[in-house]
């Protein structure tokens, strides 16, 4: 298990108009506005941060937005705070290389939220690809 590094990057340059898709909770979101990249994070070096989870320097990140606000309730069992441990979430997309369509999964955890009046946005930890 793990991050494939070169599906990763084929998701990072890809202008698919393949939808993305939350599942969570048995319930699924459509993720839109999705945007995957590699950036660094606050921690000068590895480290386990608060005792709970291992951070690097740099992480793979994904952001997107949903606009169906029911997922809300359903993002506290995920996030660190209410819980000692980040629930995974898991993303569904299809990348189209080559004349091939290939179905991915991304598994992530959820860093933080922000709420909007109509929709939420969604930032997260890619933690396995497959």
């Amino acid at each position: 298990m793990g991050v494939n590094l070169d599906l990763l990057e084929q998701l990072m340059n890809t202008d698919s108009d393949e939808p993305y898709f939350l599942h969570l909770d048995e319930k699924d979101f459509e993720l839109r506005e999705v945007t995957i990249k590699n950036s660094p994070t606050p921690v000068n070096s590895p480290t386990t941060r608060g005792g709970v989870y291992f951070s690097e320097k740099f992480a793979n990140k994904i952001k997107g937005t949903i606009k169906d606000l029911s997922i809300v309730p359903l993002l506290t069992k995920t996030m660190l705070g209410p819980n000692t441990d980040f629930g995974e979430i898991k993303i569904t997309t299809t990348l189209d290389s080559n004349k091939e369509k290939k179905d991915i999964t991304i598994f992530a955890n959820l860093t933080n939220s922000v709420q909007g009046p109509s929709k939420i946005e969604l930032n997260m930890i890619i933690v396995n690809l497959e």
